[in-house]
Order: C-alpha cells, then sequence, then structure tokens
C-alpha cells in the first residue's frame, strides 16, 4: 500500500483531525504536510489561537508522517516550541519529516508555518506497535 493510501485510510477514521478542518495536503514516506486555518472558536483569553490547536496540528502531521510504513506507529512523546502568536483566519502549513527511525522508535521534526514565518516547532518521538501473536496453546 502506497503513502497516499495509508493516509487515506488513516484520515477515514481520523475523527479529531477531520473535526478540527485540518487538511492532509501531502504525504511521502515519512514525509506529511497538514493544513488549518484558525478559527475564532479556537481563540484563548488572550484572543491569540490556544497552543493545544498548534500542538494538535503538528501532532496530526507528524502522526501521518510516521504512519507512512505500514506499520501502525503512534507518539511515545512529544516537546513544542510556540514562536509568534497566531489569530483567527491565519492559514497554517505543518511540515514534518523524519529526521531518523531505527527499528520500532522514530524521530520527526513538524515546521508549522504561516507563510514564510515560522510560528511553532515540533518534535515527535514515535514508537510502532507490536502486533499480538495469536496463543500456541503451549
Amino acid at each position: 500500500m502506497s503513502a497516499q493510501e495509508q493516509a487515506d485510510r488513516m484520515l477515514a477514521a481520523d475523527v479529531a483531525t477531520r473535526a478540527l478542518g485540518i487538511v492532509i495536503t501531502g504525504v511521502d514516506v515519512g514525509r506529511a504536510t497538514a493544513t488549518m486555518t484558525v478559527r475564532p472558536d479556537m481563540a484563548n483569553g488572550h484572543g491569540i489561537c490556544h497552543g493545544g490547536y498548534l500542538f494538535l496540528l503538528a501532532d496530526s502531521a507528524f502522526a501521518f508522517a510516521c504512519n507512512t510504513r505500514g506499520r501502525a506507529t503512534v507518539a511515545s512523546g512529544a516537546d513544542v516550541e510556540f514562536l509568534v502568536p497566531v489569530t483567527a483566519g491565519d492559514v497554517l502549513v505543518a511540515e514534518a519529516v523524519e529526521v531518523v527511525l531505527r527499528g520500532r522508535s522514530g524521530v520527526y521534526d513538524v515546521t508549522v508555518r504561516r507563510g514564510a514565518q515560522t510560528v511553532a516547532v515540533f518534535r515527535g518521538r514515535s514508537r510502532a506497535l507490536v502486533m499480538e501473536r495469536p496463543a500456541t496453546g503451549d
């Protein structure tokens, strides 16, 4: 199955990503791009986008990038740095790129931009799941 087919299948089951209007605009092995327009209901008490939404956008791009090889993969941890505030109406693009993949573990960097300006950076750590083996009866 191609990386795009895997992404399409994953997106069909990803209610959170779809509910926030996040669109997966590109996917290739170890890479993914996601786009989101900040809505007014995403603003915090300071009138800027709540950091949780920026994290979720980056996390979605990360999730799609690390699930391009046909193995169910989840986050084992992530860190984010918010660099510039964003507001309602801003169109954000998150680009996830695989930095290293060794065995079941991977590291991915995600850059979130508004136009040419970087507004957040995210580093995600992934772990491929091991499927349980059927009981042998021994």
